[in-house]
């Protein structure tokens, strides 16, 4: 009978015993805390590449289209390469750039006159049709400024720092368009 009591005395003493509340809560809240902390680490670097791919998208239109007349492969290539230190801190693996001059005819329809690659991005056929609808604004724009638009194309491979949050390679694209300066063809100079 004693042992009963006592055993029922134990029990009763760590039934009411509350030292050890803030351990279980914390155990039970460290979880979620790590995957709020992590989620946002992750957030900010995927916004970060975001905006450094636009900034080269951006960037790389607008200095093809203050060219006039013509554009050197080489100083196009030097273009691209300066896209490199632009990403950083990023890797710059797997960065496709992509640079198309292209001729919008009255109508609308928008035609490659030339396209030039960098990294992982693939040129554009010249006098294939370019995907730009003939309602966009750019179009309209084009249309009323002697018809040609520069686009620049940059696609990044995103790859997750962590990987417990987001596990997958996010494929980051942006398309910038410029209208030339000098409202006239801007021709590559490939040297050959």
């Amino acid at each position: 009978m004693q042992r009963l009591l006592l055993k029922h005395c134990r029990i009763g003493t760590f039934a009411r015993d509350d030292g050890a509340v803030a351990a279980v809560e914390f155990a039970l809240v460290v979880p979620l805390l790590l995957a709020l902390y992590l989620g946002s680490v992750e957030g900010t670097q995927i916004f970060t590449a975001d905006r450094k791919v636009a900034v080269i998208a951006s960037s790389m239109a607008d200095l093809v289209s203050r060219e006039r007349g013509e554009i050197d492969q080489s100083r196009l290539d030097d273009y691209f390469m300066a896209a490199a230190n632009i990403i950083q801190p990023f890797s710059a693996a797997g960065l496709g750039q992509v640079v198309t001059f292209i001729q919008v005819n009255d109508d609308g329809v928008a035609t490659v006159r030339w396209s030039s690659a960098n990294g992982s991005g693939v040129p554009r056929v010249a006098n294939s049709p370019f995907p730009l609808a003939a309602t966009t604004e750019m179009s309209q724009l084009a249309r009323n400024a002697n018809g040609w638009i520069v686009a620049a194309e940059v696609t990044y491979p995103y790859q997750p720092l962590v990987g417990y949050i987001i596990k997958e390679t996010l494929d980051i694209r942006h398309t910038e368009y410029f209208l030339p300066r000098f409202q006239e063809e801007i021709v590559l100079n490939t040297g050959t």
